[in-house]
Protein backbone atom coordinates (compact mmCIF):
# COMPACT_ATOMS: atom_id res chain seq x y z
CA UNK A 1 0.00 0.00 0.00
CA UNK A 2 0.65 3.55 -1.08
CA UNK A 3 2.65 5.58 2.13
CA UNK A 4 0.42 8.43 3.51
CA UNK A 5 1.93 11.77 2.14
CA UNK A 6 2.76 14.03 5.14
CA UNK A 7 3.48 17.77 5.31
CA UNK A 8 5.76 18.94 8.46
CA UNK A 9 5.63 22.99 8.71
CA UNK A 10 7.29 24.11 11.67
CA UNK A 11 10.34 27.23 11.72
CA UNK A 12 11.87 25.30 14.91
CA UNK A 13 14.83 23.46 13.46
CA UNK A 14 14.66 20.75 16.31
CA UNK A 15 11.20 19.94 16.03
CA UNK A 16 11.21 19.59 12.71
CA UNK A 17 13.82 17.57 12.34
CA UNK A 18 12.94 15.29 14.84
CA UNK A 19 9.31 15.35 13.80
CA UNK A 20 11.14 13.85 10.48
CA UNK A 21 13.21 10.85 11.85
CA UNK A 22 10.25 9.79 13.92
CA UNK A 23 7.72 9.30 10.85
CA UNK A 24 9.76 8.28 7.88
CA UNK A 25 8.99 5.24 7.17
CA UNK A 26 5.88 4.79 8.06
CA UNK A 27 5.09 7.88 5.46
CA UNK A 28 6.61 9.87 3.18
CA UNK A 29 7.25 13.16 4.83
CA UNK A 30 7.81 16.81 3.20
CA UNK A 31 9.53 19.59 5.52
CA UNK A 32 8.54 22.94 5.44
CA UNK A 33 11.08 25.65 6.94
CA UNK A 34 8.11 28.34 8.07
CA UNK A 35 4.68 28.58 6.43
CA UNK A 36 5.04 30.20 3.42
CA UNK A 37 7.15 27.14 2.11
CA UNK A 38 4.18 24.85 3.32
CA UNK A 39 1.70 27.23 1.32
CA UNK A 40 3.84 26.78 -1.69
CA UNK A 41 4.43 22.89 -1.39
CA UNK A 42 0.01 22.75 -0.83
CA UNK A 43 -0.22 24.50 -4.08
CA UNK A 44 1.73 22.26 -5.98
CA UNK A 45 1.18 18.73 -4.23
CA UNK A 46 -1.50 16.93 -2.85
CA UNK A 47 -1.01 15.45 1.00
CA UNK A 48 -2.85 12.96 3.12
CA UNK A 49 -1.91 14.73 5.91
CA UNK A 50 -0.43 18.35 7.16
CA UNK A 51 1.29 19.19 10.47
CA UNK A 52 1.68 22.47 11.28
CA UNK A 53 2.70 24.57 13.86
CA UNK A 54 0.13 27.71 14.58
CA UNK A 55 2.98 30.22 15.37
CA UNK A 56 5.56 30.78 12.34
CA UNK A 57 7.02 33.90 11.07
CA UNK A 58 5.46 35.03 7.77
CA UNK A 59 2.39 32.93 7.12
CA UNK A 60 1.42 31.43 10.41
CA UNK A 61 -0.71 27.98 10.51
CA UNK A 62 -4.02 29.29 10.55
CA UNK A 63 -2.82 30.70 6.56
CA UNK A 64 -1.50 27.09 6.28
CA UNK A 65 -4.65 25.75 7.25
CA UNK A 66 -6.50 27.71 5.00
CA UNK A 67 -3.67 26.57 2.53
CA UNK A 68 -4.68 23.05 2.90
CA UNK A 69 -8.49 23.19 3.18
CA UNK A 70 -9.18 25.28 0.06
CA UNK A 71 -7.43 22.52 -2.01
CA UNK A 72 -9.75 20.07 -4.08
CA UNK A 73 -8.55 17.67 -2.22
CA UNK A 74 -8.68 18.42 1.55
CA UNK A 75 -5.33 16.75 3.48
CA UNK A 76 -6.28 15.84 7.19
CA UNK A 77 -4.64 18.87 9.23
CA UNK A 78 -2.99 19.07 12.97
CA UNK A 79 -2.13 22.04 14.49
CA UNK A 80 0.75 22.46 17.04
CA UNK A 81 0.09 24.65 20.10
CA UNK A 82 2.57 25.71 22.83
CA UNK A 83 0.86 25.89 26.21
CA UNK A 84 -1.28 29.02 26.50
CA UNK A 85 -2.20 28.94 23.15
CA UNK A 86 -5.15 26.66 23.80
CA UNK A 87 -7.94 28.90 22.31
CA UNK A 88 -6.07 29.47 19.38
CA UNK A 89 -5.71 25.86 18.71
CA UNK A 90 -9.43 25.93 19.80
CA UNK A 91 -10.18 28.15 16.61
CA UNK A 92 -7.95 26.20 14.33
CA UNK A 93 -9.93 22.77 14.53
CA UNK A 94 -13.44 25.27 14.39
CA UNK A 95 -11.80 26.27 11.45
CA UNK A 96 -11.34 22.34 9.83
CA UNK A 97 -8.18 20.91 11.29
CA UNK A 98 -8.73 17.79 12.49
CA UNK A 99 -7.32 17.94 16.24
CA UNK A 100 -4.33 20.10 18.30
CA UNK A 101 -1.12 18.41 19.96
CA UNK A 102 0.28 20.61 22.82
CA UNK A 103 3.76 21.33 22.42
CA UNK A 104 6.15 19.87 23.36
CA UNK A 105 5.51 17.23 21.19
CA UNK A 106 4.61 13.56 23.00
CA UNK A 107 5.15 10.65 20.13
CA UNK A 108 3.07 8.75 21.59
CA UNK A 109 -0.04 11.34 21.63
CA UNK A 110 1.22 12.46 18.05
CA UNK A 111 0.36 8.36 16.89
CA UNK A 112 -3.06 8.54 18.85
CA UNK A 113 -3.94 11.95 16.74
CA UNK A 114 -2.44 10.61 13.43
CA UNK A 115 -4.01 7.79 13.48
CA UNK A 116 -7.77 9.10 13.90
CA UNK A 117 -7.28 11.84 11.42
CA UNK A 118 -6.08 9.13 8.84
CA UNK A 119 -8.41 7.08 9.35
CA UNK A 120 -11.26 9.68 9.03
CA UNK A 121 -10.17 10.73 5.67
CA UNK A 122 -9.96 6.93 4.81
CA UNK A 123 -6.05 6.46 4.47
CA UNK A 124 -5.86 3.54 6.47
CA UNK A 125 -9.23 2.00 7.17
CA UNK A 126 -7.35 -1.60 7.55
CA UNK A 127 -5.40 -0.43 10.36
CA UNK A 128 -8.31 0.86 11.73
CA UNK A 129 -9.89 -2.44 12.14
CA UNK A 130 -6.85 -3.77 13.78
CA UNK A 131 -6.97 -0.71 15.90
CA UNK A 132 -10.32 -0.58 17.05
CA UNK A 133 -9.53 0.78 20.69
CA UNK A 134 -5.92 2.78 20.31
CA UNK A 135 -4.45 5.70 21.90
CA UNK A 136 -0.97 7.07 22.84
CA UNK A 137 1.11 4.47 21.55
CA UNK A 138 -0.81 2.17 24.35
CA UNK A 139 -2.70 -0.01 21.81
CA UNK A 140 -5.08 -1.54 23.86
CA UNK A 141 -5.19 -5.29 22.49
CA UNK A 142 -8.18 -7.32 22.79
CA UNK A 143 -7.39 -11.19 22.41
CA UNK A 144 -8.01 -11.76 25.72
CA UNK A 145 -11.55 -12.23 27.47
CA UNK A 146 -11.68 -9.35 29.59
CA UNK A 147 -10.80 -6.55 27.17
CA UNK A 148 -12.66 -8.24 24.27
CA UNK A 149 -15.77 -7.38 27.29
CA UNK A 150 -14.45 -3.83 27.68
CA UNK A 151 -14.85 -3.22 23.80
CA UNK A 152 -17.88 -4.67 23.70
CA UNK A 153 -19.09 -1.93 26.86
CA UNK A 154 -17.09 0.86 24.98
CA UNK A 155 -19.45 -0.09 21.66
CA UNK A 156 -22.59 -0.47 23.62
CA UNK A 157 -22.36 2.85 25.40
CA UNK A 158 -20.10 4.98 23.48
CA UNK A 159 -23.00 6.76 20.91
CA UNK A 160 -25.34 7.75 23.98
CA UNK A 161 -24.74 10.87 26.13
CA UNK A 162 -24.05 9.02 29.20
CA UNK A 163 -21.52 9.88 31.88
CA UNK A 164 -18.56 6.80 32.12
CA UNK A 165 -16.26 5.64 34.87
CA UNK A 166 -13.51 3.38 34.45
CA UNK A 167 -12.33 2.04 37.10
CA UNK A 168 -8.82 -0.30 38.24
CA UNK A 169 -5.83 -0.09 38.65
CA UNK A 170 -3.37 2.48 37.95
CA UNK A 171 -1.18 1.89 33.91
CA UNK A 172 -3.87 -0.49 32.78
CA UNK A 173 -4.68 1.80 30.12
CA UNK A 174 -8.05 4.13 31.34
CA UNK A 175 -7.09 7.41 29.14
CA UNK A 176 -6.87 4.90 25.83
CA UNK A 177 -10.20 3.85 26.82
CA UNK A 178 -11.82 7.20 27.20
CA UNK A 179 -10.33 8.19 23.86
CA UNK A 180 -11.82 5.49 22.32
CA UNK A 181 -14.87 6.13 23.98
CA UNK A 182 -15.12 9.77 22.58
CA UNK A 183 -13.76 8.07 18.93
CA UNK A 184 -16.43 5.77 19.09
CA UNK A 185 -19.17 8.12 20.02
CA UNK A 186 -19.84 10.58 16.93
CA UNK A 187 -19.34 13.93 18.99
CA UNK A 188 -17.92 16.27 16.42
CA UNK A 189 -16.07 18.23 19.41
CA UNK A 190 -12.27 17.78 21.37
CA UNK A 191 -11.41 15.30 23.34
CA UNK A 192 -9.94 17.47 26.63
CA UNK A 193 -7.92 15.38 29.40
CA UNK A 194 -7.79 16.89 32.45
CA UNK A 195 -5.33 14.78 35.34
CA UNK A 196 -6.85 15.93 38.26
CA UNK A 197 -4.65 14.99 40.57
CA UNK A 198 -1.88 17.05 39.26
CA UNK A 199 -3.17 20.43 39.99
CA UNK A 200 -4.26 21.77 43.55
CA UNK A 201 -7.92 22.70 43.96
CA UNK A 202 -7.43 26.19 43.20
CA UNK A 203 -6.16 25.87 39.98
CA UNK A 204 -8.20 23.20 39.53
CA UNK A 205 -11.19 25.28 39.62
CA UNK A 206 -10.16 27.71 37.02
CA UNK A 207 -9.20 25.12 34.53
CA UNK A 208 -12.08 23.27 34.65
CA UNK A 209 -14.85 26.26 34.71
CA UNK A 210 -12.78 29.15 33.38
CA UNK A 211 -12.73 32.72 34.91
CA UNK A 212 -12.95 36.26 33.72
CA UNK A 213 -10.34 39.23 33.26
CA UNK A 214 -10.19 40.52 36.60
CA UNK A 215 -11.37 37.62 38.68
CA UNK A 216 -8.07 37.19 41.02
CA UNK A 217 -4.75 38.73 41.16
CA UNK A 218 -3.14 37.58 37.83
CA UNK A 219 -6.06 37.20 36.13
CA UNK A 220 -5.51 39.63 32.99
CA UNK A 221 -7.73 38.73 30.33
CA UNK A 222 -10.55 35.69 30.22
CA UNK A 223 -9.91 32.47 30.00
CA UNK A 224 -12.28 29.94 29.17
CA UNK A 225 -11.81 26.62 30.98
CA UNK A 226 -12.08 22.57 29.83
CA UNK A 227 -15.27 22.43 30.19
CA UNK A 228 -16.18 24.87 27.79
CA UNK A 229 -13.41 23.90 25.88
CA UNK A 230 -14.99 20.31 25.44
CA UNK A 231 -18.53 21.51 24.46
CA UNK A 232 -19.22 19.28 22.05
CA UNK A 233 -16.62 16.52 22.72
CA UNK A 234 -15.77 15.04 25.83
CA UNK A 235 -13.71 15.78 28.83
CA UNK A 236 -11.63 12.95 30.64
CA UNK A 237 -11.03 14.19 34.39
CA UNK A 238 -8.19 11.42 35.66
CA UNK A 239 -8.45 10.36 39.12
CA UNK A 240 -11.38 12.15 39.77
CA UNK A 241 -11.09 10.24 43.71
CA UNK A 242 -8.31 13.06 44.01
CA UNK A 243 -10.41 16.25 43.55
CA UNK A 244 -11.16 19.42 46.71
CA UNK A 245 -14.80 18.59 48.28
CA UNK A 246 -15.31 22.20 47.38
CA UNK A 247 -14.86 21.28 43.73
CA UNK A 248 -17.07 18.08 44.12
CA UNK A 249 -19.87 20.51 44.44
CA UNK A 250 -19.19 22.92 41.55
CA UNK A 251 -19.08 19.34 39.35
CA UNK A 252 -22.15 18.04 40.91
CA UNK A 253 -23.94 21.44 39.29
CA UNK A 254 -22.20 21.27 36.26
CA UNK A 255 -23.52 17.90 35.46
CA UNK A 256 -27.49 18.54 36.61
CA UNK A 257 -27.32 22.19 34.68
CA UNK A 258 -25.31 21.00 31.72
CA UNK A 259 -24.00 25.40 32.56
CA UNK A 260 -20.70 26.39 33.70
CA UNK A 261 -19.97 29.35 35.53
CA UNK A 262 -16.91 30.83 35.11
CA UNK A 263 -14.91 31.81 38.19
CA UNK A 264 -15.41 35.93 38.46
CA UNK A 265 -18.73 35.52 36.12
CA UNK A 266 -22.39 35.76 36.91
CA UNK A 267 -23.08 33.89 33.08
CA UNK A 268 -24.46 30.87 32.88
CA UNK A 269 -22.71 29.04 30.03
CA UNK A 270 -24.05 26.28 28.54
CA UNK A 271 -21.94 22.91 27.66
CA UNK A 272 -22.93 20.14 26.15
CA UNK A 273 -20.04 18.63 27.19
CA UNK A 274 -20.02 14.38 27.88
CA UNK A 275 -18.01 13.12 30.89
CA UNK A 276 -15.74 10.44 31.33
CA UNK A 277 -14.12 10.09 34.65
CA UNK A 278 -11.13 7.76 35.69
CA UNK A 279 -10.04 6.28 39.12
CA UNK A 280 -7.95 3.70 40.86
CA UNK A 281 -9.80 4.41 44.16
CA UNK A 282 -12.85 3.16 45.87
CA UNK A 283 -15.46 5.55 45.18
CA UNK A 284 -17.97 4.26 46.92
CA UNK A 285 -16.17 3.06 50.25
CA UNK A 286 -15.00 7.17 50.30
CA UNK A 287 -18.50 7.63 49.96
CA UNK A 288 -19.26 5.79 53.23
CA UNK A 289 -16.40 7.96 54.91
CA UNK A 290 -17.60 10.48 54.09
CA UNK A 291 -14.93 11.77 51.60
CA UNK A 292 -16.67 11.90 48.14
CA UNK A 293 -20.23 13.03 48.01
CA UNK A 294 -22.63 10.27 47.28
CA UNK A 295 -24.83 12.11 44.84
CA UNK A 296 -22.05 12.97 42.85
CA UNK A 297 -20.74 9.55 42.69
CA UNK A 298 -24.14 8.45 41.33
CA UNK A 299 -24.27 10.96 38.57
CA UNK A 300 -20.46 9.78 37.62
CA UNK A 301 -21.01 6.01 37.22
CA UNK A 302 -23.54 6.00 34.64
CA UNK A 303 -21.85 3.49 32.87
CA UNK A 304 -18.87 1.61 34.66
CA UNK A 305 -16.14 0.27 33.04
CA UNK A 306 -13.56 -2.01 35.19
CA UNK A 307 -10.18 -2.15 33.83
CA UNK A 308 -8.52 -5.86 33.84
CA UNK A 309 -4.98 -5.59 35.67
CA UNK A 310 -2.63 -7.08 32.76
CA UNK A 311 -1.68 -10.22 34.71
CA UNK A 312 -5.60 -11.25 33.97
CA UNK A 313 -5.15 -11.00 30.26
CA UNK A 314 -2.04 -12.76 29.84
CA UNK A 315 -3.17 -13.12 25.83
CA UNK A 316 -2.67 -9.37 25.69
CA UNK A 317 1.30 -9.29 26.78
CA UNK A 318 2.80 -10.75 23.70
CA UNK A 319 0.74 -8.10 21.03
CA UNK A 320 1.42 -5.79 23.54
CA UNK A 321 5.09 -6.16 24.03
CA UNK A 322 5.60 -6.15 19.62
CA UNK A 323 3.86 -2.52 19.35
CA UNK A 324 5.58 -1.32 22.07
CA UNK A 325 9.19 -3.08 20.72
CA UNK A 326 7.94 -1.08 17.51
CA UNK A 327 7.50 1.91 18.54
CA UNK A 328 10.50 2.04 20.71
CA UNK A 329 13.11 0.85 18.30
CA UNK A 330 11.10 3.71 16.16
CA UNK A 331 11.94 6.01 18.59
CA UNK A 332 15.08 5.60 19.68
CA UNK A 333 16.21 4.54 15.99
CA UNK A 334 17.65 1.15 17.06
CA UNK A 335 17.63 -1.76 15.20
CA UNK A 336 15.62 -4.14 16.47
CA UNK A 337 12.82 -6.21 15.09
CA UNK A 338 11.59 -8.98 17.74
CA UNK A 339 11.33 -10.94 20.98
CA UNK A 340 12.43 -14.19 21.03
CA UNK A 341 10.37 -16.71 22.42
CA UNK A 342 12.36 -17.85 25.82
CA UNK A 343 12.18 -13.64 26.59
CA UNK A 344 8.63 -13.39 26.03
CA UNK A 345 7.67 -16.15 28.10
CA UNK A 346 9.88 -14.26 30.79
CA UNK A 347 7.57 -11.62 30.09
CA UNK A 348 4.27 -13.75 30.14
CA UNK A 349 5.21 -15.08 33.51
CA UNK A 350 5.91 -11.79 34.99
CA UNK A 351 2.51 -10.24 37.40
CA UNK A 352 3.02 -6.70 35.91
CA UNK A 353 1.82 -4.76 39.03
CA UNK A 354 2.61 -1.66 37.40
CA UNK A 355 0.37 -2.45 34.20
CA UNK A 356 0.32 -1.61 30.63
CA UNK A 357 2.33 1.35 31.62
CA UNK A 358 5.04 -0.69 33.12
CA UNK A 359 5.39 -3.13 30.23
CA UNK A 360 6.21 -0.06 27.57
CA UNK A 361 8.99 1.54 30.14
CA UNK A 362 10.50 -2.34 30.30
CA UNK A 363 10.41 -2.95 26.61
CA UNK A 364 11.71 0.63 25.62
CA UNK A 365 14.79 0.31 28.28
CA UNK A 366 14.83 -3.44 26.74
CA UNK A 367 15.54 -2.28 23.51
CA UNK A 368 17.31 0.66 24.52
CA UNK A 369 19.92 -1.68 26.01
CA UNK A 370 20.47 -4.58 23.42
CA UNK A 371 22.88 -6.02 22.19
CA UNK A 372 21.63 -7.63 19.19
CA UNK A 373 18.52 -6.92 16.96
CA UNK A 374 16.23 -10.15 18.62
CA UNK A 375 15.10 -9.43 22.45
CA UNK A 376 16.46 -12.53 24.48
CA UNK A 377 15.97 -13.56 27.96
CA UNK A 378 19.71 -11.54 28.50
CA UNK A 379 17.73 -8.39 27.90
CA UNK A 380 14.90 -9.26 30.44
CA UNK A 381 15.61 -7.11 33.54
CA UNK A 382 16.92 -8.94 36.62
CA UNK A 383 13.68 -8.89 38.39
CA UNK A 384 10.95 -9.49 35.83
CA UNK A 385 13.43 -13.07 35.35
CA UNK A 386 13.36 -13.67 38.97
CA UNK A 387 9.37 -12.18 39.34
CA UNK A 388 10.24 -10.00 41.71
CA UNK A 389 8.40 -6.38 41.35
CA UNK A 390 10.87 -3.58 41.27
CA UNK A 391 8.56 -2.20 44.47
CA UNK A 392 8.78 -4.64 46.75
CA UNK A 393 12.53 -5.39 46.36
CA UNK A 394 14.58 -4.87 49.49
CA UNK A 395 17.60 -2.87 49.69
CA UNK A 396 20.19 -5.17 47.56
CA UNK A 397 24.61 -4.41 47.93
CA UNK A 398 25.69 -5.60 44.15
CA UNK A 399 28.94 -7.89 44.31
CA UNK A 400 30.73 -7.74 40.40
CA UNK A 401 29.45 -6.46 37.25
CA UNK A 402 25.74 -6.25 37.99
CA UNK A 403 25.30 -9.27 40.31
CA UNK A 404 22.94 -8.98 43.23
CA UNK A 405 23.65 -10.30 46.94
CA UNK A 406 20.69 -10.58 49.38
CA UNK A 407 20.95 -7.91 52.18
CA UNK A 408 22.62 -8.31 55.28
CA UNK A 409 20.73 -9.42 58.50
CA UNK A 410 20.89 -9.92 62.33
CA UNK A 411 22.05 -13.57 63.97
CA UNK A 412 24.85 -15.66 63.86
CA UNK A 413 26.96 -15.78 60.54
CA UNK A 414 25.79 -19.81 60.28
CA UNK A 415 21.68 -18.43 60.47
CA UNK A 416 22.24 -15.14 58.34
CA UNK A 417 23.75 -17.45 55.53
CA UNK A 418 21.46 -19.93 55.52
CA UNK A 419 18.65 -17.54 55.42
CA UNK A 420 20.62 -15.81 52.41
CA UNK A 421 20.47 -18.59 50.86
CA UNK A 422 16.53 -19.16 51.38
CA UNK A 423 15.56 -15.86 50.35
CA UNK A 424 17.88 -16.22 47.18
CA UNK A 425 16.17 -19.26 46.41
CA UNK A 426 12.75 -18.51 47.03
CA UNK A 427 12.93 -14.80 44.58
CA UNK A 428 14.68 -17.45 42.13
CA UNK A 429 12.12 -19.60 42.09
CA UNK A 430 14.50 -22.70 43.12
CA UNK A 431 16.70 -22.33 40.21
CA UNK A 432 20.09 -22.57 41.90
CA UNK A 433 21.82 -20.65 38.59
CA UNK A 434 20.31 -17.47 39.27
CA UNK A 435 19.86 -18.00 42.96
CA UNK A 436 24.38 -17.87 42.62
CA UNK A 437 24.47 -14.99 40.72
CA UNK A 438 22.12 -13.08 43.32
CA UNK A 439 24.23 -13.78 45.86
CA UNK A 440 27.47 -13.40 43.86
CA UNK A 441 28.93 -16.81 44.46
CA UNK A 442 29.67 -19.31 42.16
CA UNK A 443 26.80 -22.50 41.86
CA UNK A 444 30.00 -24.55 43.17
CA UNK A 445 29.76 -23.11 46.56
CA UNK A 446 25.97 -23.14 46.33
CA UNK A 447 25.25 -26.36 46.17
CA UNK A 448 28.11 -27.10 48.88
CA UNK A 449 25.96 -24.54 51.23
CA UNK A 450 22.49 -26.53 50.19
CA UNK A 451 24.42 -29.79 51.12
CA UNK A 452 25.68 -28.32 54.46
CA UNK A 453 22.60 -26.63 55.48
CA UNK A 454 20.31 -29.56 54.61
CA UNK A 455 18.48 -27.22 52.41
CA UNK A 456 16.49 -28.33 48.51
CA UNK A 457 16.05 -26.41 45.78
CA UNK A 458 14.38 -27.23 42.45
CA UNK A 459 16.00 -26.81 38.62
Amino acid sequence: MTKPEILIADDELHTREALMRYLRGRFSVTAAEDGAEAIAFLQNRDFDLVLTDLRMPGADGMGVLEAALSKAVKPECIVFSAYGSIESAVAAVKAGAYDFVPKPVRFDKLDEVIAGALARRGAEKEEKKEKSLSSSGEIVVGNSPAMQKVAELVRTAAPSRINMLLTGESGTGKEVIARAIHDASGRKGLFVPVHCAALPATLLESELFGYEKGAFTGATERHRGRFELASGGTIFLDEIGEIDPSIQVKLLRVLETRTIERIGGSEEIQCDTRLVSATNRDLAAMVREGTFREDLFYRLEGVTIQMPPLRERKDDIAPLATRFLQQAARENERNVTGIDREAMALLEGYPWPGNIRELRHTIERMVVLAKGEILTAEDVPDNIQNGIPATTRKPEQTTGAGQEAAPAASGTLNDNERKLIEEALQRCGGNRTRAAQMLGISRRTLHRRLQEYALSSEE
